[in-house]
């Protein structure tokens, strides 16, 4: 019989049963190699302790303190039940009140005598508005050096390791559990070639596994990260770069632009000169096109940096080429818009077959799952027939009766709202792979398009075109200042009386389902937090008071397709001032004339999506304005977030911003689905050097072997990183 590799050694075999189900349960640790990866989250010093002064409510913690004094209280005239021990604690920054009640006092005024060093593990509560511990669960800290380590172990040396923690399992129970297992760091299999390591001086996998548990100094803490840090970058840009290696050697048909074409009639009648920046991205997107496996590029741009532009001109490039392009939108309302701006833009280009249309021209049809039958019947057929060039669609596009005459290139709006198997899907309609772009408005930072896109190379539009307009933005606090709120309805007004539009947008729709959902809620509830503006309510108050007279009409994800369409239609030809929207007017809605917005509830959006939204505004020559409405405290980090908005138009900046507020794991998303467990110790944001470094590191490696057949230790680890569902993922890519 084999031998279990000492890492994947089952928990309860050092631990005992009992244990193992507990750290299984409470932790989803079931392996020695699962509680060596489960990394302190940090450590307190014995001179130095951690601080009591801004402890979380609410929260579980762990704290290492002294006692300050102990006092039995009774209450009730009587003894035993009616005894209640306080303790009081300090760090030196704070103080906090430890409190035990009952039968349970007897143990802990035996143990918490003033002087005494001990950890305090509990949730913080609030009582006489004071901070709290009810009923903590303790480890004394008894002596120094030697001593302490017969007690309880060398973690209560100078740097007592805490861990991540839940309320049935103390961080010093945990860290007695991984001194149990620590010896068989020894057994660890080392992911990082030697040479690697070694040329980067980093420390051997062991070491780096005790350090990080238990150091001795601070040096052997940043040591221990340092290493690990590059384990977790490394092994996940290996798994991306396999995968770029992978796509070069799929088959594709090389799409190069053929002279004197449909592009060239295109570009020759632009009314404008495109920007260099997308001069060089399409050079990029060009060559790609031209090379006979396919393309896999993501294209991210500022909203409004002309991303739509670049991805017709690599579309008319495919289709001269003797291909076909699809566009997927995530959207009906977005796939009919990308239709009319790309009919509009190509004119008699776009009318190939058509009376009237130009020699050198092109079909472009939509496909959405709304049309007709007759439509829908002569879509499919051109497709089939190879008389249209260029698709626009939504997930329709996707179905098993779409079949295509010769499909070249995909290009995937909005990247973030489609599954992998949805993008998948639609590439294994070409005869051969079709080349692939990618194309999203939310800026990604550098190290997270490196982690999460990192199977694709990026390529960014970061200039606006000429003409565009500067957008000012202002928070309106509705509840400090109501008189705000009327302004801005003035300010909508002024826009329209001077020949422009404006969008309001709302959280939500506002329609019999809503209504009964109030209706459930109590009168103290509604008071206590009212729900979110509505699009139908916030029409109708606006028909009636501020905006009476003006056209105004509503869009939202319930109505009719039709309606849709011809509520976008109207507004963009300027037959309505004021359009009530949800937020299905966030990306690709492009009307030149709308200069205004005012975002109802601003503080229920995420930054980027109301970077997005307000990307609507400020597309033609007048200049752009939008307005944040919040109920919210001038100190509420919502109403912070709001402020960060409105201080810069910097798409990248807002979505550093963005990240720094949101959790690591919510960053990696569903983009990281399958990986057993999120980055413990590397940082998207912090770590960009050990990213990019990895990043070229993985490359190289796998250029040169690809199978990693010299390197054992790294496909294990690719093994340990990767389960069923991400290699799914990677391959789909």
């Amino acid at each position: 019989m084999e031998r279990v590799p000492a890492l994947d050694e089952p928990l309860k075999k050092s631990l005992g049963p009992a244990t193992a189900k507990v750290m299984a349960e409470a932790l989803d640790l079931h392996t020695v190699g699962d509680l060596l990866h489960h990394y302190p989250r940090r450590y307190a010093e014995r001179g130095e302790l951690t601080t009591l002064s801004d402890l979380p409510l609410d929260e579980h913690v762990t704290v290492v303190a002294q006692v300050a004094d102990a006092r039995v209280l009774t209450f009730n005239g009587s003894k035993g039940r009616g005894q209640r021990l306080e303790v009081t604690i300090t760090d030196g920054s704070g103080r906090l009140q430890l409190v035990f009640f009952g039968k349970g006092v007897h143990k802990p005024h035996k143990d918490l005598l003033p002087g005494t060093r001990a950890m305090f593990s509990g949730k913080v509560s609030l009582f006489n508005r004071r901070l709290q511990l009810a009923h903590p669960a303790y480890e004394l800290l008894r002596g120094d050096g030697d001593e302490a380590a017969d007690s309880v172990g060398s973690w209560a040396g100078a740097l007592i390791p805490i861990y991540p923690a839940t309320t049935k399992l103390e961080s010093w129970k945990i860290a007695k559990a991984v001194d149990a297992v620590l010896p068989h760091a020894e057994d660890a299999v080392d992911p990082l070639p030697p040479a690697l390591r070694e040329g980067r001086g980093l420390a051997e996998l062991p070491e780096a596994l005790r350090k990080v548990h238990r150091p001795r100094t601070k040096a052997d803490i940043a040591d221990a990260r340092d290493r690990l840090k590059w384990d977790e970058a490394f092994v996940l840009q290996v798994a991306l770069a396999r995968r770029r290696h992978a796509d070069t050697q799929l088959p594709a048909v090389a799409r190069r632009p053929v002279p004197g074409a449909v592009l060239d009639a295109f570009d020759a009648k632009l009314p404008f000169t495109l920007t260099d920046g997308q001069q060089k991205v399409s050079r990029e997107i060009f060559d790609d096109l031209a090379t006979e496996h396919p393309m896999h590029r993501l294209l991210q741009g500022e909203v409004g940096s002309g991303k739509t532009m670049v991805a017709l001109r690599a579309m008319l490039a495919v289709v001269d080429a003797g291909g076909q392009a699809a566009m997927l939108a995530p959207t009906e309302v977005l796939a009919q818009q990308h239709h009319r701006s790309v009919t509009e833009m190509m004119g008699e280009l776009a009318e190939g077959g058509m009376l009237g249309g130009a020699e050198r021209a092109t079909k472009v049809v939509l496909l959405t799952g709304s049309m007709g039958t007759a439509a829908r019947r002569q879509a499919l057929l051109d497709l089939v027939t190879g008389e249209a060039g260029i698709v626009i669609g939504t997930h329709a596009l996707i179905e098993d009766k779409v079949k295509f005459h010769d499909l070249g290139l995909v290009v995937v709006d909005e990247q973030h709202r489609f599954g992998v198997e949805q993008r998948d899907a639609l590439r294994g309609k070409g005869k051969q792979p079709p080349h692939l772009l990618v194309m999203t408005a939310t800026p990604i930072p550098r190290t997270v398009a490196m982690t999460v896109f990192g199977d694709l190379e990026t390529s960014v539009l970061d200039q606006l075109p000429a003409g565009r307009s500067p957008i000012a933005t202002h928070v309106v606090p509705a509840a400090d200042k109501p008189h705000f709120l009327a302004r801005a309805w003035e300010r909508v007004r002024e826009e329209v009386e001077n020949g422009h539009q404006a969008y309001v947008v709302c959280p939500r729709i506002g329609d019999e389902e809503d209504q009964k959902k109030k209706a459930k809620a109590s009168a103290e509830d509604e008071a206590e937090k009212r729900p979110p503006l509505a699009v139908l309510e916030v029409a109708e108050k606006l028909r009636t008071g501020p905006l009476a007279g003006l056209r105004i009409a509503v869009l939202h994800g319930r109505m009719h397709p039709d309606d849709k369409d011809d509520v976008m239609r109207r507004f963009a030809a300027g037959e309505l001032d004021v359009l009530v929207a949800t937020t299905v007017i966030e990306v690709g809605v492009n009307v030149p004339n709308a200069t205004a917005m005012v975002i109802m509830d601003g503080d229920r959006f995420g930054v980027s999506q109301l970077h997005q939204l307000r990307g609507r505004v400020g597309r033609g020559s007048a200049p752009g304005l939008c307005l944040l409405v919040t109920e919210m405290p001038e100190a509420s980090p919502a109403r912070q977030r709001l402020g960060a908005v409105a201080a810069t138009l910097d798409g990248f900046e807002l979505s550093r911003i963005d990240l720094e507020q949101r959790r690591e794991g919510d960053v990696l998303g569903q983009a990281q689905s399958g990986v057993r467990s999120s980055l413990k110790v590397l940082t998207v944001i912090d770590d960009e050097e050990v990213i990019a470094a990895a990043r070229e590191e993985a490359t190289s490696l796998v250029l040169a072997d690809p199978d990693l057949t010299a390197h054992p230790g790294l496909r294990t680890a690719l093994e340990a990183l990767l389960d069923k569902d991400r290699e799914e993922y990677l391959e789909k890519g």
